[in-house]
């Protein structure tokens, strides 16, 4: 990897965490829960968009912007991973159990669902 492909990583890693924060806070006041919703909902785009992305075709410098840079700072698999646990831990246990066949299962879903739309936009 050369030094401009980690530049890449860091300035689509910047942008995408600062998207992650904006589109949370935005949820986040829209939809009061005390399931964890906003992070649910931004995996799941996440894994669309990439889907997307690896489905059209996209390769070289700009999945190294976009996909591996922003797209993984967008997602959060940590985030996901503390609120489940704090889901079990409140004994929350359907609530657990939702979150990650949401997650999983969703993540999985929309992902295989994007490739096929970025198949057929590439």
């Amino acid at each position: 990897m050369s030094s401009f492909h980690i530049l890449l990583v860091g300035i689509g890693g910047f942008f995408g965490a600062i998207s992650r924060l904006w589109v949370s806070q935005f949820i986040s006041k829209r939809l009061v829960s005390v399931f964890p919703a906003a992070t649910l909902i931004i995996n799941l785009m996440g894994s669309l968009f990439l889907g997307i992305m690896v489905g059209s075709g996209i390769k070289g410098s700009l999945i190294m912007l976009l996909g591996t840079g922003f797209m993984g700072a967008f997602t959060t698999f940590s985030t996901f991973k503390l609120e489940a646990i704090q889901l079990h831990m409140d004994k929350r246990k359907k609530e657990f159990i939702l979150y990650n066949i949401l997650s999983y299962g969703g993540g999985i879903l929309l992902a295989f669902l994007g490739i096929e739309l970025g198949m057929l936009l590439g």
